[in-house]
């Protein structure tokens, strides 16, 4: 309607000025109200072709789109295992911080692992204490073994030394005792050293790779255990929290609750519009947004990113074949924006709906020296018409309390 208006105002009301001061016709007279297209035939066919192509080039140069609002994303409440609660720590809704208790379960099991670790690792303890005792008492047994090894050694050689000095003095039989017996207390001495090999073994790698074991264990049942507190990951506020105490949780099929992030939906504005302004959107563009939770007040915002790839064409591989008319409706192209000024989206709810516009500027290309007159008075106009969508916004923005409240029927 406003672009009609303006139109009519280059086009239909030049007519009627011209047929009535110039042909002296006057309105009731020569022109009426069924004389009116004939007369004024140039300037209503005039308006109407001015006002497509001005809204033409509105809408495309200067897109706008009702499909935008402050997505969020949550974070759900899942514990690491499956259990029954033993302990709510908040209610149905309270702000947490990151690693408050939120609620607990049943641990008697994990406790009662971590507990039988413990054990495991005191029993390897004294297993080590018993270790080193036999290391210093098979140290006792070889110098023991030795003494008697000695003993023996030095009988047998005082013996061959009467032997040799006077043959037949010693019986044979008893040098080959005595060499037997020396051999056997060597035998007693390397016994010994292996027993003594074996503990210092069992003392240095065997107990201590059994304590790591143990510790490794202990460790994972405090893991456990500790999986049965479940914390605040972030900062944020726990919504619609209906958990009680004997109800069972499990990760795969059912969560406990919805954890919103502090500053959710407050950083950026998600809108989508339509594919065939996909040219004309860049990042970098100023825009402006109305929002329904913070009327009569218009945001400025720059467009940050626009998305390369347009949701509704994406499947899913299986054992059907696409087919590429079940798309119900074309998908939009999905821009992120930005407030232009710090605090812009201050008093806005998260994941409320918007209107936004993005505005094209073609200053650069003005003010560059290769540009022809022509090209910059077209470019010159296409700028200058944002301002009737930046208007139209304003009054949108303006009407939608009253279309809320009153025209909705609620």
């Amino acid at each position: 309607m406003f672009e009609l208006i303006l139109c009519s105002l280059l086009t239909i009301l030049p007519d009627y000025l011209f047929r009535r001061y110039v042909q002296g016709k006057r309105f009731g007279k020569e022109i009426t109200f069924y004389s009116v297209w004939y007369e004024l035939r140039w300037g209503i066919t005039g308006c109407l072709m001015l006002t497509v192509a001005l809204i033409t080039t509105i809408f495309y140069f200067h897109p706008s789109t009702t499909s935008a609002a402050l997505f969020y994303r949550t974070v759900p409440i899942l514990p690491e295992t499956s259990g029954r609660v033993a302990e709510v720590d908040i209610g149905y809704s309270a702000p947490v911080t990151k690693g408050e208790v939120i609620f607990r379960l049943d641990s008697s099991k994990q406790t009662a692992a971590l507990e039988t670790a413990k054990r495991k690792i005191a029993e390897v303890d004294a297993q080590l204490v018993a270790a080193e005792a036999d290391v210093v008492k098979s140290e006792a047994q070889i110098q023991e073994a030795r003494s008697a090894y000695q003993q023996a050694k030095d009988e047998l050689d005082v013996k061959r030394d009467l032997q040799r000095r006077n043959p037949g003095i010693v019986p044979q039989r008893d040098i080959e005792k005595l060499q037997v017996l020396v051999d056997q207390r060597q035998a007693g001495i390397d016994a010994a050293t292996a027993i003594k090999q074996s503990a210092t073994l069992r003392v240095s790698t065997l107990l201590p790779a059994e304590k790591a074991s143990a510790e490794a264990a202990q460790a994972q049942a405090q893991v456990d255990l500790d999986k049965t507190v479940i914390r605040a990951g972030v900062n944020g506020r726990v919504e619609q929290f209906f958990l009680r105490v004997g109800d069972v949780v499990n990760p795969l099929m059912r969560p406990a609750g919805v954890l919103i992030p502090e500053g959710a939906g407050q950083q950026s504005l998600q809108a989508g519009f339509g594919q065939i302004e996909a040219q004309v959107l860049k990042e970098g563009m100023v825009a402006e947004a109305a929002c329904i939770s913070k009327p009569w007040v218009i945001i400025p915002m720059v467009i940050t990113s626009v998305q390369d790839y347009i949701a509704a064409g994406q499947f899913r591989g299986g054992e059907q074949l696409v087919e590429a008319q079940n798309i119900a409706r074309p998908g939009t192209i999905l821009v992120f924006l930005e407030p232009l000024y710090k605090g812009g989206l201050d008093g806005v709810t998260a994941g409320s709906s918007c209107i936004v516009n993005a505005y094209t500027s073609n200053h650069e290309i003005i003010s560059a020296k290769d540009t022809s007159t022509g090209q910059a008075f077209v470019l010159h106009a296409i700028d200058t018409v944002g301002l009737v969508h930046a208007l139209l916004l304003r009054i949108q923005a303006l009407l939608l309390p009253i279309k809320t409240l009153v025209l909705s029927g609620h």
